[in-house]
């Protein structure tokens, strides 16, 4: 039995890597998918087809989820388009750790990451609700950081944490606020094998993280698109305001 039966799932920032695979993932399960993307119109679009070729209807919409005005238009035309919204995934994050943010100073960074990850999820959650109380229901899951609570040394580490910390914090205070119509979750990654672990992280630095992992290798986009999946299906129906890491046991 499909987990998503003809759902209407939003993917934000999914035109490759995790949330690509959430997208997916859904689709097999039943789910029509929008994907949304900021600029990777061109992987955007064979996500979709990758949907399509699943049987279930998908469609790429461009928006910048540190765009309050953006996102207000990718609910308005997705509400056009399917007429509902049973399944919001706020995956999209800013990356300042290679492209163009790579060698921006530290107060850009942090600027971008506080507009994009957690002022992005804020304002996409509270325009997406607004929808969701119309319909008496529907499920959010948001994007974390295993570390946040815990830390990570270095300068990166605590702008991550503490743009990952406020999601949390918001998770957890949005739940308890808009429960029992919409369910309100969020997922924590660790170390996973995305672009940047694959092509940019130093060899030694690697080693050094995969020895910490109890489980013994780093996550796979996969790993963290099974947990969303569980969190948007039925399956944990009994669950708000929680947090969790699909990090191989590291914290």
């Amino acid at each position: 039995m499909k987990r998503l039966k003809n759902k209407i799932a939003v993917i934000t920032g999914a035109s490759s890597g995790i949330g690509a695979d959430i997208s997916e993932l859904f689709a097999s399960e039943g789910a029509d998918v929008v994907v949304n993307y900021l600029s990777s119109k061109e992987k955007a679009e064979i996500v979709v087809k990758n949907i399509e070729s699943l049987g279930r209807q998908a469609l790429a919409i461009q928006a910048d989820m540190s765009d309050k005005k953006a996102i207000d238009q990718l609910v308005k035309e997705v509400i056009e388009k399917f007429g509902k919204i049973d399944i919001w995934i706020n995956n999209a994050g800013a990356d300042i750790l290679t492209g163009d943010y790579a060698n921006a100073n530290t107060h850009e960074k942090l600027e971008k990451l506080t507009e994009t990850d957690l002022k992005g999820t804020i304002n996409a959650c509270w325009s997406v609700a607004e929808v969701m109380h119309k319909q008496q229901n529907g499920v959010i899951v948001n994007m974390g950081w295993d570390l946040s609570i815990h830390g990570f040394k270095g300068v990166n580490p605590q702008i991550f944490a503490s743009t990952k910390s406020g999601v949390l914090g918001f998770t957890r205070s949005f739940a308890k606020t808009v429960g029992p119509s919409i369910r309100v979750n969020m997922v924590a990654p660790g170390w996973v094998k995305t672009a940047f672990a694959e092509k940019h992280m130093e060899k030694s630095f690697y080693q050094e993280r995969l020895a910490e992992i109890p489980l013994g290798r780093f996550g796979t986009p996969r790993d963290i698109a099974e947990t969303v999946l569980f969190l948007a299906s039925d399956e944990s129906s009994y669950m708000a305001g929680e947090s969790i890491n699909v990090n191989g046991g590291l914290v």
